[in-house]
C-alpha cells in the first residue's frame, strides 16, 4: 500500500512538473506574451506602404526611405545632453517633455524622439548613436508623391494618436496611419505588415541574441498597390483650370461609377505634408480659413445646385404624369400666381415644351410642372414627400456611399422640415411657398458630387453605380461589391429621352450655345444659383455661383462632369467653359477650343474673393 502511494506521488510530481514545463516553454514563450516580458526588447521592422497608381497605370505614389530617432525610456543612461540635442536640433527642454511622454506611455516599449530624418541627417547621427544607449534609429519609408496634385484624393499619413492607439492595439506611438482620402479609407490595404523581433537581455540589460533563436520573428509584408479611377492628366487639367479660382469639379464615367477626376480648389502640393516640415506645413494650411485648402469643396461643399435641378423637375412631372414632353406651357415673363409675380424669368419666353424649356431654362415652365406635381396628391405633405422620394433615388439627400472619408449629406426638405418652418398647422403652407425648389434654389443643397452623379444618372437613362476612386487592388484583395451594384430611380427609363435632348439642346441652341466642342455631341445645362451668407445677423446676398453639369457623347456617354465656381457669376461664363474644356481634354487628348482654354487659364476671381464678406463661409437657408 505504500508502495502505490509512493508511485502515485512520484508520477503526479512527474505530471506536474511536465505540465509546469510545456507552460513556460511553449505557452508562456508565446509571441503574444513577450512584449510583457521585461528580458525581451522588441524591434520593428515596418513594411513599405502600397504604391497608388492611376487608371492608365501612371505612379502617383511610391515611397521614400526616413529615418525616425527612438527611444526606450528604461534602457537610456546618462549622457551628454547638450551634445545630443545640438545632433537632433531640439533643444533640451524638447527632449526632456519627449522623454517623459514616451515613460508615461511604456517605459519599456520604443517611442519616437525625432522623426523622419533626412539622409544627410541620418548620415551625421548614425556615427555617434553607440555614445547614446537606449536610443537607437530605426528606418521606416515615407510617402513621395510623383505629381504635385490629387491631394484631396490621396490624403496623407501622420502619427497614430492616443485614441488611436486604445482604439487599434496594431499601431504603437511613433507610428503612421493613413489620415486622410484614399491612405485612410484603404489603411488596411496599403500598410502591409510590420516584422517584428525579439531581442533577448542578459542581467545587466545587454543584447545577447535573438530570442529562443529567432523562432518568433517575423518578416515583414509589403502593403497592396492599388490602381485609382482618377485619370491623373485629367485631374492635373482640371487643377490647372480652377487656379485663381474657388469651387469643386467631380467628373464620373457613366457606365462604371468609376471617379475620373476630384478637384477642389484651392488645393496644396501634397509633398507639403512630408518630412520635418510636415508639421509646420500643415498648421498653415489649418488655419487658412479663407481658401481652405484642406477643404474638399467637391466632397464637403453644399450649394444650391440652381437651374441643372431643372432636369430632375421634368424628370418627377413627366414620372408623376402630370405633363407630356410636348405639352406647352407660356411663359409671359415670370411665373404669375393670384396676379403677383413670384419668380422672374430671363424675359418671355412664350409657349414652352419640355426640350425647349430645358434648352433656354425657363423658370415659369419648371415652376409649373413643380406645383403639378405637388399638387396631385390630396395634402401638401403628401405631396412634398413624394417628390422627395423621387430625388432620393438619384441618391440625393444623403451619403452616396463611396469610398473617401470625407462628404456631406446635400439636403433635399420633407414635409416634416416645412411643418416645423411653417409652424403647422397653427399655419398652413402650400406648393408655392416652396416653389423655389423647382429650379434649384429655396432650401435645397446638393453636393458636386451629387450633382455629377445625378448627370451619370440621367446619361444612362435612370441607373447609376455608387460613384467610387479605387479601380483595382492588386493582391489578394477584392474589389468590395457595392460598386457594382446598380442602383435604379423611381423614374422610368423612357422619361429620360427628353430630358437628355433637351441638354443636347442646351448647347445646339440655348444657354450654352457658343461652347459647342467640335465633333463631340455633349448634353449639358447650365446654372446659375443664388449666394447668400449672414453677417451680424442679416441675410446678404453675395455674386452668384457659377454652375455646369454636362455629360458626353450623348449616346453612350464616357464622362458626366459638374463644375462649381463660387462666386462666378452666370453658368457658361466660367463652370461651362472649364466643363466643356474636361470633357474634350478627356475624349479627345486635346483641345481645339483654344479661345476658351486661354479664357479660364488666364482668367482669375481673386478680385471677386476679396470684395467685403465675400470670403465669408456660403450658408444654406434652412
Amino acid at each position: 500500500m505504500r508502495k502505490a502511494v509512493l508511485i502515485v506521488l512520484v508520477l503526479f510530481s512527474g505530471v506536474l512538473f511536465a505540465a509546469r514545463l510545456f507552460y513556460l516553454q511553449v505557452y508562456d514563450g508565446a509571441s503574444d506574451s513577450l512584449d510583457q516580458n521585461n528580458a525581451i526588447k522588441i524591434m520593428y521592422d515596418y513594411p513599405q506602404r502600397g504604391y497608388m497608381f492611376d487608371r492608365n497605370d501612371k505612379l502617383m505614389v511610391s515611397n521614400q526611405p526616413s529615418y525616425d530617432v527612438m527611444v526606450i525610456p528604461r534602457d537610456v543612461k546618462p549622457l551628454d545632453t547638450l551634445e545630443f540635442c545640438g545632433l537632433l536640433k531640439i533643444t533640451k527642454e524638447e527632449l526632456i517633455e519627449i522623454l517623459r511622454k514616451a515613460t508615461v506611455y511604456s517605459p519599456r516599449l520604443p517611442s519616437v524622439v525625432v522623426p523622419q530624418l533626412n539622409k544627410a541627417d541620418y548620415a551625421s547621427l548614425s556615427e555617434k548613436m553607440y555614445k547614446y544607449e537606449g536610443f537607437y534609429i530605426q528606418r521606416r519609408s515615407l510617402r513621395e508623391y510623383q505629381v504635385d496634385h490629387s491631394a484631396n484624393v490621396m490624403g496623407y499619413i501622420a502619427e497614430v494618436n492616443n485614441a488611436i492607439i486604445e482604439k487599434n492595439p496594431y499601431y504603437q506611438m511613433g507610428e503612421l496611419i493613413g489620415t486622410a482620402g484614399v491612405e485612410k479609407e484603404y489603411e488596411d490595404v496599403l500598410r502591409g505588415t510590420k516584422g517584428v523581433k525579439y531581442i533577448q537581455k542578459d542581467r545587466f540589460n545587454r543584447d545577447i541574441g535573438p530570442y529562443k533563436e529567432g523562432i518568433f520573428d517575423t518578416l515583414p509584408i509589403r502593403g497592396n498597390d492599388i490602381q485609382l479611377t482618377i485619370d491623373a492628366t485629367l485631374q492635373k487639367y482640371g487643377q490647372e483650370l480652377m487656379a485663381h479660382k474657388r469651387g469643386g469639379i467631380v467628373a464620373i464615367e457613366p457606365a462604371t461609377g468609376e471617379i475620373l477626376a476630384l478637384i477642389t480648389a484651392p488645393s496644396y502640393d501634397p509633398s507639403l505634408l512630408v518630412g520635418r516640415d510636415r508639421s509646420k506645413n500643415f498648421t498653415k494650411l489649418w488655419y487658412d480659413t479663407i481658401s481652405k485648402p484642406l477643404y474638399d469643396r467637391g466632397l464637403m461643399g453644399e450649394y444650391p445646385p440652381g437651374s441643372p435641378f431643372k432636369t430632375l423637375t421634368a424628370l418627377i412631372a413627366l414620372q408623376e404624369h402630370v405633363i407630356t414632353s410636348e405639352e406647352r406651357i407660356n411663359c409671359p415673363g415670370g411665373y404669375f400666381y393670384n396676379g403677383r409675380r413670384l419668380m422672374k424669368c430671363h424675359g418671355a419666353h412664350g409657349p414652352l415644351g419640355m426640350i425647349s424649356g430645358i434648352a433656354h431654362s425657363c423658370n415659369t415652365y419648371f415652376a409649373t410642372l413643380y406645383r403639378k406635381s405637388i399638387d396631385k396628391y390630396p395634402t401638401i405633405q403628401e405631396g412634398t414627400d413624394h417628390w422627395k422620394a423621387h430625388l432620393a433615388s438619384f441618391g440625393l439627400g444623403d451619403f452616396l456611399g463611396y469610398d473617401l472619408p470625407s462628404g456631406r449629406r446635400g439636403f433635399i426638405p420633407d414635409s416634416k422640415f416645412y411643418d416645423r418652418f411653417y409652424n403647422f398647422p397653427k399655419y398652413r403652407w402650400f406648393s408655392t411657398a416652396t416653389i423655389s425648389n423647382s429650379i434649384g434654389q429655396g432650401e435645397i443643397s446638393l453636393t458636386p458630387m451629387q450633382m455629377a452623379n445625378f448627370t451619370a444618372t440621367i446619361a444612362n437613362r435612370g441607373w447609376y453605380y455608387t460613384p467610387h476612386v479605387i479601380k483595382n487592388i492588386i493582391g489578394p484583395d477584392t474589389i468590395p461589391a457595392v460598386f457594382k451594384e446598380k442602383h435604379y430611380t423611381t423614374v422610368e427609363p423612357q422619361y429620360f429621352e427628353p430630358v437628355v435632348e433637351g441638354m443636347h439642346q442646351v448647347y445646339e441652341g440655348g444657354t450654352a450655345s457658343y461652347l459647342r466642342i467640335p465633333g463631340i455631341e455633349v448634353c449639358g445645362k447650365t446654372g446659375t444659383a443664388e449666394n447668400f451668407t449672414r453677417i451680424n445677423g442679416k441675410r446678404v446676398q453675395l455674386t452668384d455661383h457659377s454652375i455646369f453639369v454636362a455629360f458626353a457623347p450623348m449616346d453612350n456617354p464616357k464622362i458626366a462632369i459638374a463644375v462649381f465656381v463660387e462666386n462666378g457669376y452666370w453658368g457658361s461664363r466660367w463652370a461651362g467653359r472649364i466643363a466643356g474644356l474636361m470633357i474634350e481634354k478627356y475624349l479627345k487628348g486635346e483641345i481645339t477650343r483654344k479661345d476658351m482654354e486661354k479664357f479660364v487659364l488666364e482668367g482669375s476671381l481673386e478680385a471677386e474673393y476679396a470684395k467685403p464678406y465675400s470670403g465669408q463661409p456660403f450658408s444654406i437657408n434652412r
